[in-house]
């Protein structure tokens, strides 16, 4: 099967497998604030993550290029959204562009309809320096997504099974590009431990790409004859991820991504310890189903929609939002505790004026 027509299942069949509610974030809940002393108009979305300096902590996740025409024209779409939403964007792997020429226009798109955003871009952690460089190259990325995907891979028939060697692929890349890095997960989740071996290594920014949205253990399922169930439920819940991540190491900047569905998703993400917030399913869906304009209504209302969350809690900005009180019950609150993380300090906070 080649590349291209293998992107293309990739969309169709996270298009059909869906997503779930298993992200964690139906076990937090706000404690309200009844004085919260700000103004709507005194909230600022504007973040920074890692040297990256974005206007709002919302953005579009990684998800396709290389798939020929059809590829293309969901990337110009993608780029337009962010364009008009003034949003960063990444790219899917470029790995397939890298080794077949034909399919860099399916990302260089992305470029040309967003001169002066916030681009992103993606290869697997198999990438070499000089493949990093070219990637960076093709589309002018402001910063790269390095990929973990062990899993996907296993799943995939076709996929690698050879895993050496990563985190110090990792540190040289940190070391030999001058933009930052970005080590994402694919939607199975970062562990603690994980976070505290790419920080080890100079990384300054990470995607947890928790369990609970598009599973690419399912969709890889989908292209086998011989079934690996086992690895349909395999990962860390969203929720989870992020706070893990945040506990092992406060001062590196956290993405949460991995099932965000809706405004209220991505608040409590960043509640817990996100610094942005990236969608990639939810927006798809939008964009196919609904059209470009429906899809830059829908971000748009998103920003809104933070904006009167976070005036509700008495959240300046994503800084205060850390410190809102906030209670965790259930499945996460179990798989805390069990880790050693106390879930009572949450309930505990207060912004600090």
């Amino acid at each position: 099967m080649t590349r291209s027509k293998r992107k293309w299942d990739h969309i169709e069949y996270a298009l059909s497998t869906g997503q779930t509610r298993m992200t964690g974030f139906d076990d937090i809940t706000f404690v309200h604030q009844s004085l919260p002393n700000i103004a709507l108009s005194d909230v600022k979305l504007d973040v920074k993550i890692g040297e990256l300096f974005l206007s709002s902590p919302i953005f579009i996740n990684a998800m396709t290029g290389g798939g020929g025409e059809k590829t293309l024209q969901i990337n110009r779409d993608l780029s337009i959204a962010a364009h008009e939403t003034k949003i960063a964007m990444a790219v899917g792997s470029q790995m397939s562009a890298l080794k077949d020429p034909i399919e860099r226009d399916t990302y260089r798109i992305v470029r040309k309809e967003n001169p002066n955003g916030i681009v992103i871009g993606n290869l697997g952690s198999e990438a070499t320096v000089d493949q990093a460089k070219a990637a960076v190259d093709m589309i002018e990325a402001n910063a790269l997504q390095i990929h973990l995907n062990t899993v996907q891979e296993l799943t995939m028939p076709e996929g690698d099974r050879d895993f050496t060697g990563a985190l110090k692929r990792i540190e040289t890349l940190v070391e030999q590009l001058n933009i930052p890095i970005i080590v994402k997960e694919v939607g199975f989740g970062m562990s603690m431990e994980t976070v505290k071996q790419l920080a080890s290594v100079g990384v300054s920014i990470v995607d947890v790409g928790g369990f609970g949205g598009t599973n690419f253990a399912k969709i890889e399922n989908e292209r086998r004859a011989r079934l690996l169930s086992y690895f349909n439920d395999w990962g860390i819940p969203t929720a989870v991820s992020i706070i893990e991540a945040k506990e092992q190491h406060p001062h590196l900047s956290i993405i949460g991504s991995g099932g965000i569905q809706t405004s209220l998703d991505m608040v409590k993400s960043l509640a817990l310890g996100s610094t942005a917030v990236g969608l990639a399913g939810y927006f798809l869906k939008i964009l196919l189903k609904d059209g470009l304009t429906k899809l830059i209504e829908e971000i748009n209302e998103t920003k809104t929609d933070l904006t009167m969350m976070m005036t509700a809690l008495g959240a300046k900005n994503i800084s205060e939002l850390h410190q809102v009180p906030l209670i965790i019950s259930k499945d996460t609150y179990h798989w805390l505790n069990e880790r050693g993380i106390n879930t009572k300090k949450f309930s505990q906070r207060k912004i600090q004026k």
